[in-house]
């Protein structure tokens, strides 16, 4: 089963515009995710899906695969539709443009696991024991069975009582290519327009998506504190 990673790239966020782009010691956040992306041995091919003309000329200055998709799109996962429809790949892998920090053991992790054709759509999770996090809206929590499918994707800190640790739900998804293609005609839904998650949308139609426990750190940039500690994580590595 051929895999395919795809990095869906908007430049208009709301909270944090123009984000993709963001200088992260001397590259854009969107060649970061790029060049770890391409390392991972099961991804046959990695394409970034942008609506941006800024976004597409810098990642043409890199040398990376970019193509254009429309500016109508209302999710990362409608963006990676238009191009999954159009390529030969079984299994589609969805990389959010704001994580920087994604390790390519990952994605083949994640890779290995859809090529079980039996799991439809699969996430990737990281055991968090930093509970002042728990209460932050940008970091979204997981609870999950004891099978390893999500229960409940919030914002919200779930479980309530967390005593030792939380679940923090990392962007980046697995899709069997059929699964994807019906799940994008699917309509919004009300716990997805409440949480502003789309995952939500899967378990509201019955849906059972795998969790996967992330072997290495990552880190998400949804706002300009986040490119800090990921700028500082980085730095961190390169002079220690």
């Amino acid at each position: 089963m051929r895999a395919v990673g795809i990095i869906p790239a908007r430049y208009g966020s709301t909270r944090f515009p123009g984000k993709p782009l963001a200088d992260i010691l001397g590259k854009p956040m969107i060649q970061h995710v790029y060049e770890r992306a391409i390392h991972a041995k099961l991804l046959d091919e990695v394409i970034v899906a942008t609506d941006s003309p800024l976004i597409e000329k810098e990642v043409k200055k890199f040398n990376g695969k970019v193509c254009m998709t429309s500016p109508y799109h209302k999710t990362g996962t409608e963006r990676i539709a238009e191009i999954a429809e159009k390529i030969d790949f079984e299994i589609i892998i969805n990389i959010q443009g704001d994580e920087p920090l994604i390790e390519p053991e990952s994605l083949d992790e994640l890779v290995k696991l859809m090529q079980n054709g039996d799991v439809l759509m699969a996430t990737l999770i990281e055991k968090e024991s930093d509970l002042s996090l728990i209460n932050d809206p940008n970091v979204v929590k997981v609870v999950i069975d004891k099978d390893n499918y999500a229960i409940y994707f919030s914002r919200a800190p779930i479980p309530f009582r967390a005593k030792s640790f939380f679940y923090r739900h990392i962007g980046v998804y697995g899709f069997q290519k059929k699964f994807l293609m019906e799940f994008v005609n699917y309509p919004s839904s009300f716990l997805e327009q409440t949480e502003g998650l789309e995952q939500l949308r899967a378990l509201e139609n019955g849906i059972k998506i795998k969790v996967l426990h992330s072997s290495s750190y990552t880190w998400s940039v949804d706002t300009e504190e986040d490119l800090k500690k990921v700028i500082n994580y980085l730095e961190g590595k390169r002079n220690g």
